[in-house]
């Protein structure tokens, strides 16, 4: 014969209470859109670094040049920052914790005496 421990909860004690109990999934997700902007930014500067600051064709001026990397290295910023929020995303799921949570009754309104 196995010993009950009192205070744990039977399932009958949960519904004669009328609390509700879940399993619930928690995690730290990151947020794309910083990812992205971030990987932007990066590519820009990569892009004033090539223009500017390594020896070009005469030819060409630097501004144009600039604004012609600019497009390749945001865009190519924008998908890197994104693939490294996925990965992230999936490292998340793997390290997500179960919970079990219930539901807690509001107490009654306390009169105040005045």
């Amino acid at each position: 014969m196995a010993l009950e421990d009192p205070n744990t909860p039977t399932p009958s004690d949960s519904s004669t209470s009328g609390a509700e109990r879940r399993d619930v999934v928690v995690r730290r997700a990151p947020r794309f859109v910083p990812f992205m902007i971030l990987g932007g930014i990066i590519g820009i500067i990569l892009a004033a670094f090539v223009a500017y600051g390594l020896p070009g064709d005469p030819s060409f001026e630097r501004s144009a040049v600039f604004g012609f990397f600019t497009v390749g290295f945001a865009a190519a910023g924008v998908i890197l920052g994104s693939v490294a929020a996925l990965i992230l995303d999936r490292v998340s799921v793997r390290r997500a914790e179960r919970a079990v949570v219930e539901e807690v009754p509001d107490e009654e309104p306390h009169d105040s005496d005045d």
